[in-house]
């Protein structure tokens, strides 16, 4: 059965059509993902809900409270834009290592974020940025913390009918440095094995006032491990501190198995990605 092809002209619209069609509908941006899944007879949905046709949702700007990507924002326009290259060069170079030049040509942020795929890579960086996410549905229009969007694989916090319209990132102070390694187990252009993101702000004298690191694709969700990050408050990022941080990381993760690397293996990768991070904010700029 071929699936309806509706094209709403607003994501309010879009989000009616959500909720008309109930759990029969998908909806469909820059459709990396979900064409693959429909080719593969994975999925059979009644609708496909096309947002590519929606104008004004494919904004990069920075306000004067932060950094706001709209959803329909491509990750090419993400890793190219000045705009997120000044305000944040390691969201740059996240975008930037998604899949091949073609794939970041196709792929919108907001596909990325609601997929939900655990072996992606802008999220653990979001994460690690205090972003929030802003969702529209027929009762209104809600903000929703990244640390509480990512349920489990596959799934978010979005309602049923409610279509993720933008992400925002919070100002970041100009001390604020931040970092996003990815570590491939078989081709550079493979998804990530182990993702990790790193942001910290640090004092004149080399003092850590707020450290945040997500770990991501070695996870059923990205994460940080606060009593990790608090390991760091006020100190110098000396090697031995770094060491320890990086341990208790691996420590307290609960990485899964699949065909990109064991859970022994991604943890012994966690140990030394994080690592690696924080030697990067310890000596990088932004």
């Amino acid at each position: 059965m071929n699936a309806e092809f509706l094209e709403p002209a607003s994501l309010d619209e879009a989000a009616a059509l959500l909720a008309q069609h109930a759990d029969s509908a998908k909806v469909i941006a820059g459709g990396t993902a979900l064409v693959l899944m429909l080719q593969q007879r994975l999925i059979a949905p009644a609708a496909l809900i096309n947002l590519g046709r929606i104008p004004g949702w494919d904004f990069i700007r920075r306000d004067a409270d932060g950094l706001h990507i709209g959803a329909l924002a491509r990750l090419r326009m993400a890793e190219r834009s000045p705009v997120v290259r000044e305000f944040c060069p390691a969201l740059a170079r996240a975008c930037g290592v998604v899949g091949n030049v073609r794939v970041r040509n196709q792929a919108t942020i907001g596909g990325n974020l609601a997929e939900a795929d655990y072996a992606s890579d802008p999220p653990a960086l979001f994460l690690a940025l205090n972003a929030r996410i802003h969702a529209i549905g027929p009762n209104g229009e809600r903000h929703i913390p990244v640390s509480d969007f990512f349920l489990g694989f596959y799934t978010t916090a979005l309602a049923p009918d409610e279509i993720l319209s933008e992400v925002i990132i919070p100002p970041l102070p100009d001390s604020a440095r931040a970092a996003y390694l990815k570590f491939t187990s078989r081709s550079a252009e493979d998804r990530p094995c182990v993702g990790v993101a790193a942001v910290a702000d640090l004092d004149e004298a080399g003092r850590c006032r707020d450290l945040r690191v997500a770990v991501g694709a070695a996870i059923e969700t990205p994460q940080r491990v606060e009593q990790a990050e608090a390991m760091a408050r006020d100190e110098t990022l000396t090697d031995s501190l770094i060491e320890a941080i990086a341990d208790e990381y691996a420590q307290a993760l609960d990485p899964l198995s699949d065909a990109r690397g064991s859970a022994w293996y991604r943890r012994e990768m966690i140990r030394v990605f994080v690592r690696r991070a924080l030697r990067e904010v310890r000596s990088g700029d932004r």
